[in-house]
This record gives structure tokens, C-alpha cells and sequence, in this order.
């Protein structure tokens, strides 16, 4: 039976807690006070922990290349096209949110993973699509939490380093030992069982992120107060000054792939929402969560990327604290990298528990009797549990995820790839797909016509921002050595 097949069947069964291990049926006399509709330990989250989660996924390493992505757009294109991804990122992930129960919004079945959602509203080919897009974005993001954690903790030092010998010493630092302590630091993180307990990590990170977020925000605005700041124009970098016309069209492509990553969050979203309680019903929680999450991500968002860009014009570095647009006041460099890399530790967290769910739920229905797979052993005075399994997948996962970030540590255009091939999919395909099932839309009607354009359209955009990633990658290889990658 292949992987995909183990992942559809653990899907339909529902036999895993959502973002989280496989959690076996409640014993007679459990007390049923303690459990929820489905006979699962009930579920305590609020619109405050889901937001915390939303924010958390969203405001990462996606904000520190929005003046660089600003830079390549312009002041019109730029702005705008935040904006817009806002809108469909909040209005798909209303449509998903409807998709966690099926039937009754209060009473109906639910869907424990995306994978459930799509499994029982679209059938069985879309559950291996799904599967597809869905995990190879989350690794793909971890990968890409790594590289970034790696460069902020770089970064740190050499803020230090250009603050004893002056700006123009070479402070580069090789990125490679720092990747590991991360991916050391996971392999402990991963331990923690599933998503309810991670509320307080979740937490955490989104008071990290908004740290950053707002020294980031405040040294520009600094900046650009000060008068030193860079040109900038309508239509961003210039062609014949800053780029050339080929280079022109790839950069805009691929900042709307990093402008994508940056809202990206939908793949975990039915996830997140299964560690909310009820009542009041899941997806008005949700709803809730998501519109608070997507506008305060979207107003630091505006800010992050039009200050940014008004501080350094059309020479905006790709990340706007690592880039060293910014040598003073150093410890505040210091701090806002240390912030990001403890956001990070989180985020990673948030990404790579549906993965860590689907693998172990998979294997607790192949080998139920499997102690390996399925006992767990008390430690701490029985406040913390162990399970084989669970310490050797999830050791070996932290471990490739970060191999592959060490082999690939193309900052921007990882990220512009990932959003890529997952907005598409994710965030507007499948929740749009499963709305019209479930609302028993008819073709060629003039809804469905429009939800059909809204996804036509942003298929488009996401093939065209692959292919400027992938071009992207290319022109990095031409240049990179293996293991000795500076930043």
C-alpha cells in the first residue's frame, strides 16, 4: 500500500488527532464530561489561541522580503497586490472553515485534517493531490523556517561583529552549524505530542513575531524620517538602472511567490480549528480568528513592506534585518533576530505537526497491537509521555528537513517557490472546490463562474511565480558551494 494510500485511509477513518498523534478510542468510563462530540479529549481552544496559531503561521520569515518584494513591484502594484492577497486569503479560508463538519455546521461529522475535508467532500483522487501539494509545502516549509532561523542567528553575530570593527569588515558567517543547533532544538520541540500542546509555544512565537515585525517597522519608519533613504518609483526597480528587462519580469514574478508565502496558512487551517471548542460552532470561532489573524498580519504587513521600501528604495535587501540595511542600534538588531528565531522554533512546530499526525495516525492503523507505535511511557512523574515511534519519525524528519536546508539555502527564492505551489492549490483550489460540493452550486451559474475566475486566476499567478523561483534557483546554483554557503 503506498504512502498516499496509508494517508487516505487514515483520513477517512479519522483515527488521529488533527496537528497532533494518534489518540486511541476513550475506555468505558472515561468520563464523558471530559470529551467531546467524537469521544476525544475536549477540545479548550478559543478565538485567542486560534489566532495565536493563525498569527504565528503567518507572520514569519514571509515579512522580513516584503520590501524587497515592494521594491521589484512598485508603489502601486505593490501595496495593491498585498491587499488583494489579504482578500482571497480571508474569504478562502472562510469557505474552508464551513468545511470542518460535514453536514450540520454544529452537530455534522468532522474532518480532523485537510486531508479529512477534502476526503469527504471532493473523493478519493483529490485526497492524493491534496496529500501531494499539501505535505511537500509543509517540509517545504520547514526547510525553509531553517534556512531562515540559521541566517537571524548568523545575523546576530555579525551585527556584533560590524559594531567592534566598522561597517565595511567582513563579518560573514558560514550558516551551516547554525542550521544544526535548530535542528537540534526541533528534535526536543517535536516530542510535544500534538497541537493543544503547543498553545503556549503558539502563543510565544506570535508575541516574537510581532517583536520583530515591529522593529522592523519602527527602524524604517526611523530611516526614513532621517531623509537616508533610497529612490523608489511607481513601478519599482528600474530597468536600464537596477535590472535589466528579463530580470525585470522574473523578480516581480517571484516577489508576488514570497507576497504569497506570506499569507500562507490554509494547509494547516482545518487543523488549527479542531482545537477549538463548542459552542459556539467551530467555524464561527474560526471566522472569527481568521479575520482578526489576516488584518493584523495584513496592517504589519502594509507597513513592513511600504516603510521598508520608502527607507531603502529600490536596493531593498532581501530581508530586512539580515540584509544589513540596518548596523545600528545593534543590540536591537541583536534582539529582533533572537526574536525571529525563537518565532521560528514555534512556526516550524505549527507546520510540522499535520505531517507528524498523518505518518503516526497511518501507522496506529496498520499496527494497532505495535507498542512501538502505539504505547506510550510516563516520564516526569507522569506529566510527560514518550512513544517510539514518535521519537524516531520525528527525529529523523527534523533531521532531513535539515539536510535539505543546509543543500538549498536560497533565502528568497525558496520562499517565493513555496508560496507558489502552495497558494494555488491550498488556499484557493480545494476550499472553493469543496464550497461549491457543499453548497450544491451549479455550473455555469454566475457564482460559480465567479469562484471558477478567482481560481483560474490565481493558478495563474502561481505557475507564473514557480517558474521565476525555479529561474531564480537556477542562477543561485551557478554560484553556490555545497556546505559552505555564507550569509
Amino acid at each position: 500500500m503506498t504512502q498516499t494510500q496509508d494517508l487516505e485511509m487514515a483520513a477517512r477513518q479519522g483515527n488521529g488527532a488533527a496537528g497532533g498523534a494518534y489518540y486511541p478510542p476513550p475506555r468505558a468510563g472515561a468520563g464523558g464530561e471530559d470529551l467531546d462530540d467524537d469521544g476525544r479529549k475536549k477540545r479548550t481552544g478559543t478565538v485567542w489561541t486560534a489566532s495565536a496559531h493563525i498569527i504565528t503561521a503567518v507572520i514569519g520569515s514571509g515579512v522580513l522580503s516584503l520590501a524587497w518584494s515592494t521594491a521589484q513591484l512598485g508603489w502601486v502594484v505593490g501595496p495593491v497586490t498585498l491587499m488583494i492577497f489579504a482578500f482571497i486569503t480571508y474569504y478562502t479560508s472562510s469557505l474552508l472553515a464551513d468545511c470542518y463538519r460535514s453536514g450540520d455546521q454544529a452537530t455534522g461529522k468532522r474532518n480532523y485534517t485537510y486531508m479529512d475535508a477534502v476526503a469527504a467532500y471532493l473523493g478519493r483522487w483529490q485526497v492524493w493531490s491534496c496529500g501531494i501539494f499539501q505535505y511537500v509545502n509543509l517540509v517545504g516549509t520547514a526547510v525553509g523556517y531553517t534556512i531562515t532561523a540559521s541566517i537571524s542567528a548568523a545575523a546576530v553575530h555579525k551585527a556584533n561583529c560590524f559594531h567592534k570593527k566598522g561597517h565595511a569588515a567582513d563579518c560573514s558567517q558560514y550558516d551551516t552549524m547554525y542550521m544544526i543547533v535548530f535542528g537540534i532544538v526541533q528534535i526536543f520541540f517535536s516530542q510535544l505530542p500534538n497541537f493543544s500542546d503547543l498553545s503556549w509555544l503558539s502563543i510565544l512565537a506570535a508575541i516574537m513575531s510581532f517583536s520583530y515585525s515591529s522593529i522592523a517597522v519602527g527602524l524604517s519608519l526611523a530611516r526614513t524620517i532621517s531623509g537616508r533613504t533610497g529612490k523608489t518609483t511607481l513601478t519599482g526597480t528600474e530597468v536600464g538602472v537596477d535590472v535589466d528587462s528579463a530580470q525585470k519580469i522574473w523578480m516581480a514574478l517571484q516577489a508576488l511567490g514570497n507576497i504569497a508565502f506570506a499569507y500562507s496558512y490554509s494547509m494547516i487551517l482545518i487543523e488549527i480549528q479542531d482545537t477549538v471548542k463548542s459552542p459556539p460552532a467551530e467555524n464561527k470561532t474560526m471566522k472569527k480568528a481568521t479575520l482578526l489573524g489576516v488584518s493584523t498580519t495584513t496592517a504589519f504587513y502594509m507597513l513592513a513592506g511600504c516603510l521598508g521600501y520608502a527607507a531603502f528604495g529600490n536596493a531593498a535587501p532581501g530581508n530586512i534585518l539580515t540584509g544589513f540595511g540596518f548596523y545600528e542600534p545593534y543590540w536591537l538588531i541583536d534582539f529582533a533576530n533572537v526574536c525571529i528565531v525563537v518565532h521560528l522554533v514555534g512556526a516550524y512546530q505549527v507546520f510540522s505537526q499535520p505531517i507528524f499526525a498523518a505518518v503516526e495516525t497511518a501507522a496506529a492503523t496498520h499496527w494497532p497491537n505495535s507498542k512501538f507505535v502505539t504505547r506510550e511511557h510516563p516520564l516526569v512523574a507522569g506529566r510527560f509521555n514518550i512513544n517510539m515511534l514518535r521519537v524516531t519519525w520525528r527525529t529523523v524528519f527534523v533531521v532531513v528537513s535539515t539536510v535539505l536546508a543546509i543543500v538549498m539555502p536560497f533565502f528568497n527564492d525558496i520562499l517565493g517557490f513555496l508560496g507558489a505551489i502552495g497558494f494555488w492549490p491550498l488556499t484557493v483550489y480545494y476550499p472553493v472546490e469543496m464550497y461549491i460540493r457543499q453548497q450544491r452550486i451549479q455550473k455555469y451559474t454566475t457564482r460559480w463562474l465567479a469562484l471558477q475566475t478567482l481560481s483560474f486566476l490565481c493558478f495563474l499567478v502561481s505557475l507564473a511565480s514557480a517558474v521565476a523561483s525555479i529561474e531564480g534557483v537556477t542562477e543561485s546554483l551557478k554560484h553556490y558551494v555545497p556546505f559552505k554557503t555564507k550569509s
